[in-house]
């Protein structure tokens, strides 16, 4: 893992490095509690159109970090971010090319997958992140790709997914993967997504294979996600994550 940039900020390590992925580098930005071992690890996963440091994954991070003790990363997923040549391109010009990609490359999921999972080995060969346990989270296309990640993934212990169903190009894939989640899992739905309706969601949530699974319904579309939703995602997987830490059932 090549570092880039190393900051402090308000009792936060802030940190932005480059992974090597199987397809290729990896951009990833980590965040680290100051003058303590962390407790655990979530990986965080954005939405369609946006990047590893969209607003409110920095403020999940640093929730996780002050609140929890907890360290955070995100990456750039496939076509986003610092992967694309222009510098700050319009957020519908990346959703539009996401979806077309989402309809059109039956690899998209796998790579997105790959990049995590690539992320997740080299985190754990750093000492600080060595035999922690670790969650998963990601709503919208963080789910899309994200789901397969936990579902393939041993060492994710806990996630938060939602804002997604089985709707869309690869649904067939989501119902495929939807009963190997058998961690706890917290979802989110928005009562009035327009991009993926409750039904379909709902058809998602019950697909989960695990018992221990919450459903968070609230009003609003898609991008209303409120403030409680988050504050409950860090509550769910600080628990979560103390929990196995209690147990001392860590993998890898």
């Amino acid at each position: 893992m090549d570092i880039t940039a190393d900051a402090s900020n308000r009792g936060i390590r802030e940190r932005a490095a480059t992974i090597v992925g199987s397809h290729g580098p990896v951009p990833l930005a980590l965040w680290t509690p100051e003058g303590t071992a962390p407790q655990g690890l979530v990986l965080i996963g954005h939405g369609a159109g946006a990047h590893k440091r969209e607003d409110y994954v920095v403020a999940l991070a640093r929730r996780l970090c002050r609140t929890a003790g907890i360290a955070a990363a995100a990456i750039d997923a496939p076509n986003h971010g610092e992967r694309r040549a222009e510098e700050q391109p319009p957020p519908a010009l990346v959703m539009m090319q996401f979806a077309q990609a989402w309809s059109s490359d039956d690899t998209l999921t796998d790579r997105a997958v790959d990049d995590w999972t690539s992320t997740l080995d080299a985190l754990v060969e750093l000492d600080e992140f060595s035999g922690l346990p670790v969650g998963y989270w990601g709503l919208s296309m963080g789910t899309l790709f994200g789901l397969p990640f936990v579902a393939a993934e041993e060492r994710i212990r806990t996630c938060v997914l939602g804002l997604a169903g089985l709707t869309g190009p690869t649904s067939a894939r989501l119902a495929q993967d939807a009963p190997a989640i058998t961690v706890p899992t917290l979802f989110l739905v928005q009562l009035d997504d327009e991009l993926f309706k409750t039904p379909t969601s709902i058809e998602l949530f019950a697909a989960l294979g695990t018992e221990e699974k919450r459903l968070y319904l609230a009003p609003g579309r898609h991008r209303a996600v409120p403030k409680d939703a988050f504050l409950l995602s860090v509550d769910f997987l600080a628990g979560n994550l103390a929990d196995v830490r209690a147990a001392g059932e860590l993998v890898g």
